[in-house]
């Protein structure tokens, strides 16, 4: 690799080096395309998977496709009137109601975490080491993904060294990058101290209880309770989380790694945060982005038999507020 190419791998995010390399893949592995492509022939491969292909997956495609031209000088096709008036014949005929996590609800944060503690509680009494420190590392993790709005791939991104945390106080939370950094100046995130679900508290005993003073913040644990080197990989947060929340008597099949970032956020807009403040917060750069987080909060004047949207979200830890963040 040329220390072109290396700048240039370095200047696009992993996981969308991956998602582009398996879109360019599946255009001309799968498919048969050829490369560089035609808008005739990029418009004809969005026909054979509309439908099959959700629209955000096709439009992933579109970009990887434009993105291969760019970078070795050719015309980009996906700009070919065809493949734009294609596209919107998908979205026409192939109409989707966009998926979205369910938000967790605070209540059931809050059960999973007493679920947690209490098994902690029970390993700490019968010597078990390797239950001990998965609790206290669920513990963490779910409070820090919650009250910070953390991506999947945030969370397993986080270090020991760029993290500083006080008992009662609060932390503060250092990522060089992030998907919404497009200039990869890193980012400061701080979060209080609260008097119940504590994220700042959970953090420093899962860190003293497993000896961490540098690296990746949320690791694998094996079954005799072994740390791995690596942080969690970001595709595992889905299965880890449900695990939790099942054990915990949580019924789990509507979260995902997502739930805990638009549980905040719900919660957040539920609790009186203005926009401006959520969207500051969390690390919204557009209101669009935000809003897609955001179950709404629709009232009839005490007309409804019963609240429209019921997000769960309305019980107030003490010592969190906009002003926190």
């Amino acid at each position: 690799m040329s220390e072109i190419e290396r700048y240039l791998q370095a200047g696009t995010r992993e996981n969308t080096r991956r998602s582009y390399q398996s879109a360019i893949e599946h255009f001309e592995v799968s498919w048969g395309g050829f490369l560089p492509a035609t808008g005739d022939s990029v418009a004809r491969y969005l026909v054979a998977h509309a439908g099959k292909l959700s629209l955000n997956t096709l439009k992933l495609r579109l970009a990887a496709l434009a993105q291969w031209h760019i970078s070795q000088g050719f015309p980009d096709p996906t700009k070919a009137p065809v493949v734009r008036q294609v596209l919107k014949g998908v979205r026409a005929l192939h109409p989707v109601r966009e998926k979205q996590a369910a938000p967790l609800p605070l209540q059931h944060l809050q059960q999973a975490v007493d679920w947690l503690n209490a098994e902690a509680s029970a390993a700490e009494v019968r010597g078990d080491g390797a239950s001990l420190l998965r609790c206290r590392r669920d513990s963490a993790l779910l409070l820090i993904g919650f009250w910070r709005g953390f991506r999947s791939d945030e969370l397993c991104r986080l270090e020991v060294e760029r993290i500083q945390a006080v008992a009662g106080v609060g932390m503060e939370i250092h990522l060089p990058r992030s998907k919404g950094d497009r200039d990869f100046l890193g980012t400061t995130h701080r979060a209080p101290a609260l008097k119940r679900l504590c994220p700042v508290q959970a953090y420093l005993d899962w860190i003293a209880l497993a000896g961490l003073t540098r690296g990746p913040v949320f690791r694998r644990l094996d079954r005799w309770g072994n740390l791995g080197a690596d942080g969690l990989n970001p595709n595992s947060l889905i299965a880890l989380l449900r695990q939790i929340l099942e054990r915990a008597g949580v019924p789990a099949e509507s979260y995902s790694s997502h739930s805990l970032r638009r549980g905040f956020a719900t919660w957040a807009a539920a609790n009186g945060w203005d926009l401006k403040s959520l969207m500051g917060y969390v690390g919204w750069k557009d209101v669009k982005s935000a809003m897609r987080y955001i179950d709404p909060t629709l009232s009839f004047g005490g007309l409804a038999a019963r609240p429209l949207l019921e997000s769960g979200n309305d019980a107030l830890p003490e010592s969190l507020d906009p002003s926190d963040s």
